[in-house]
């Protein structure tokens, strides 16, 4: 780490308390003028740093700067900082995971970006990714770490972490609309892209990249006109109790834990969630639309639902949408 990412990763442990210059000095073994420099370049940054006569520096409780340090201490595996890269601004967090998936990166890499270009949803719509008021994030995962026996169901495991992640940093209650979007309070505030590439000759999948994008907070512009009646975000008031960096290690934490969870205990905790069994659903596929009762999920995930005539249909792919 530089000297910069040294002393926040510091203050980032100690959040709300004065660390004296003379002690981060000591502790690096450089200058109190080469402290000072750093704290400036991170205050800079936008990094909320007080210094205080004879106390020394703190960063304040409500500094919100995506930043490695800043996750590192919520984090379980604290190993797994080395494959964390946070960026100010990307076109597509899940087009930089792909990149670095073929160069061969090494399962749990993780890119994070406070800012989206052209982030992307299901069926290459735009996600909207404003600065400093989501989570947009990419991990590259690998299916043989997982306890699953379809790679499909990454995507209900991942939506069933970030909902348990939502309520470890707040009081809101998630739920899922199928299959992969997390709504708080009829809101949508959560969007899961989950891509992969396989093998052409076994046809296994040597790889996932799953994006995950969480509006933390409204944007202070507010949500575009197409988007003011559907999204929502984690924190819809200016009372915001956690940090995009503490979410995020949530997020973490819970989807590297795969490996200790089986298909039927995940399955059952994503059903819990899903709020529109045993409702009227309108089924928007690529050859036709219909409207259905939503019943059950089966065990890979796939949405089941009756139609009016009786028949029993299970559902891979397609959009669905709660009648009113």
């Amino acid at each position: 780490m530089t000297t910069k990412e040294k002393i926040l990763a510091m203050l980032e442990s100690n959040r709300g308390q004065s660390i004296s210059g003379a002690s981060i000095a000591e502790e690096l073994n450089i200058s109190r003028n080469a402290v000072w420099k750093a704290v400036k370049e991170l205050q800079k940054a936008n990094h909320n740093i007080r210094a205080v006569t004879n106390k020394g520096y703190s960063l304040s409780e409500d500094s919100d700067i995506l930043s490695v340090q800043g996750i590192a201490p919520y984090l379980l595996q604290k190993s797994v900082t080395e494959r964390i890269y946070v960026h100010d601004v990307l076109e597509s967090t899940n087009k930089t995971a792909k990149e670095m998936a073929v160069s061969g990166a090494e399962h749990s890499t993780i890119i994070i970006a406070d800012r989206q270009t052209a982030g992307k949803g299901r069926y290459g719509r735009a996600f909207h990714s404003p600065q400093g008021c989501g989570l947009y994030m990419s991990l590259i995962l690998h299916p043989a770490r997982f306890n699953f026996s379809t790679p499909t169901l990454v995507t209900a495991f991942a939506a069933v972490s970030v909902c348990e992640a939502v309520e470890a940093v707040s009081d809101a209650a998630p739920k899922v609309k199928w299959v992969n979007d997390i709504f708080i309070d009829g809101k949508k505030i959560c969007g899961i892209l989950t891509e992969a590439v396989t093998d052409f000759e076994s046809g296994n999948t040597q790889w996932l990249e799953v994006g995950i994008g969480i509006n933390f907070k409204k944007p202070p512009e507010d949500y575009p006109e197409d988007l003011k009646q559907i999204a929502g975000a984690v924190f819809e008031s200016e009372d915001v109790t956690a940090t995009r960096n503490r979410l995020c290690a949530e997020v973490i934490n819970r989807v590297l834990d795969g490996a200790s969870y089986c298909e039927k205990e995940m399955l059952e905790k994503y059903k819990k969630r899903l709020f529109m069994l045993g409702k009227t659903v309108k089924v928007t596929s690529a050859t036709e639309n219909y409207e259905a009762i939503a019943v059950d999920i089966d065990e890979i995930g796939r949405l089941i639902v009756r139609k009016e005539n009786g028949e029993a249909l299970a559902l891979s792919a397609g959009e669905i949408s709660i009648k009113i």
